[in-house]
């Protein structure tokens, strides 16, 4: 039982943690191969943020199964924690672990390999009420990382019970990490010569609410900026109402920030706003917007947007389509709402044919890929610093600070190096540039 593979399913925190379970199995002398190959332990870290994520987690939980019939499955993570039942049912698991329980994972995983010796082979579950848990769950320092770039994860829970979402069920209330503990990861991550690091959480804005001092995230983004070896620092998705004058005007001094923000904004319409629980209007988002494009030049704004919510009338998506052309989003994640077991929203009258939610969806996605194209050719001819990440049949490949994908064909070797090059030409969902 020395060969592990891991499967993981959703955010860059499930991401994150994936990483932490990762390097505790080599620290172990656990060998870690693909998810492809054939496996004694497979661990699947499952997501749950919609029907369809719930899907592609038992699908996955079910395929390894047909690679190796028999390894050991382990079903972690944010499904697993809210769908306990249909879990138990799933004849293919062998350990079922929730969300705090992935700290402890070798531990589990040896003493599940213990009892099958002792001939006591059944699906053992450990899933504790996450919304108990009042303190962050510590991994300890993770290293164990891609070869440019470290998710950092800096926060964990949720309190705003958007009416769509089942995720602070899953993930439990807002618990901030230490900022020492942060920070000292940080450093072993420069000291490996990773050049970007990606502040991650499942709501960060919220970072250090719980605490007894006054602490939050612009305080510990200033203190990563300090890092020597750290170039850039990269923030995931952020509450809007985050983005205040004054959090922007202290934002600005930090040289390492990208200038690449991904706020969620999810309608366009007030009415739409109100039923999902958003607690922004439209007129403030745009406020927020303008706040942003007036403290960086060449910010590149990037959204998620929900289409067919209940209720969503064919003129309120078209005030959301206004707004959204009228903000002019570099690129937009689009979903179709679907009905969530456990919210709010899929109690509510009003849901949209699917039909209907396809053809908004289309509309959405056509208007994204003119606002990325569009963007794109702004660069063309124009001095860019792109963090080359890999290399694939001669190019190679990697992202302007702002977020742009670069592709650059050379024969030297770029990777994890931060390069001034020339855009030549803008496609759909990216640059060529040369050195």
């Amino acid at each position: 039982m020395n060969n592990v593979a891991f499967i993981t399913l959703g955010c860059k925190v499930n991401q994150y943690e994936t990483n932490a379970m990762t390097q505790q199995f080599v620290e172990k002398g656990y060998k870690i191969v693909e998810q492809h190959e054939k496996a004694d332990i497979y661990i699947i870290n499952t997501c749950t943020v919609t029907n369809m994520s719930d899907r592609k987690s038992r699908q996955m939980l079910r395929k390894v199964k047909e690679i190796n019939p028999q390894a050991i499955v382990v079903a972690c993570g944010c499904y697993v924690q809210v769908a306990s039942e249909e879990v138990e049912n799933i004849k293919e698991i062998d350990l079922v672990l929730g969300n705090n329980e992935k700290k402890n994972i070798v531990e589990s995983v040896e003493k599940y390999i213990s009892s099958l010796s002792k001939k006591e082979n059944q699906k053992i579950m450990q899933v504790e009420d996450v919304m108990h848990q009042k303190e962050f769950v510590e991994f300890g320092d993770v290293t164990y990382t891609e070869k440019t770039r470290a998710v950092i994860k800096v926060q964990d829970g949720c309190d705003r019970f958007c009416s769509y979402c089942i995720i602070p069920f899953a993930r439990g209330r807002v618990r901030s990490r230490k900022p020492e503990n942060i920070l000292s990861e940080i450093q072993k991550i420069a000291n490996e010569n990773i050049k970007e690091v990606v502040i991650t959480g499942i709501h960060i804005a919220s970072y250090g609410k719980d605490f007894e001092e006054e602490y939050r995230l612009i305080d510990l983004l200033e203190a990563i900026n300090e890092i020597k070896g750290i170039e850039r620092i990269r923030l995931g998705s952020l509450e809007p109402l985050l983005i205040t004058k004054e959090f922007a005007e202290r934002l600005s001094k930090l040289e390492k920030i990208c200038h690449h923000f991904h706020l969620s904004l999810q309608s366009g319409c007030d009415e739409t706003l109100k039923r999902m629980n958003r607690r922004y209007t439209a007129e403030q988002f745009k406020e927020i917007v303008k706040i942003l494009r007036n403290t960086y030049k060449d910010v590149v704004l990037t959204t998620d947007i929900i289409v067919g919510f209940p209720g969503e009338t064919e003129e309120e998506f078209e005030k959301t389509y206004t707004f959204l052309k009228e903000v002019e989003f570099y690129k937009m994640h689009v979903f179709k709402y679907s009905p969530r077991k456990g919210t709010k929203a899929a109690q509510m009258k009003g849901q949209i044919d699917g039909k209907v939610k396809e053809e908004r969806s289309q509309k959405l996605i056509e208007l994204s890929n003119e606002n990325e194209k569009r963007y794109n050719q702004r660069y063309v001819g124009k001095k860019v610093e792109i963090l080359f990440e890999e290399e694939k049949q001669g190019y190679y490949r990697g992202h302007t600070k702002n977020y742009i994908l670069a592709y650059c064909k050379s024969e030297r070797n770029l990777e994890n190096q931060i390069i001034q090059a020339t855009c030549k030409s803008a496609e759909n969902d990216h640059i060529l540039v040369e050195l």
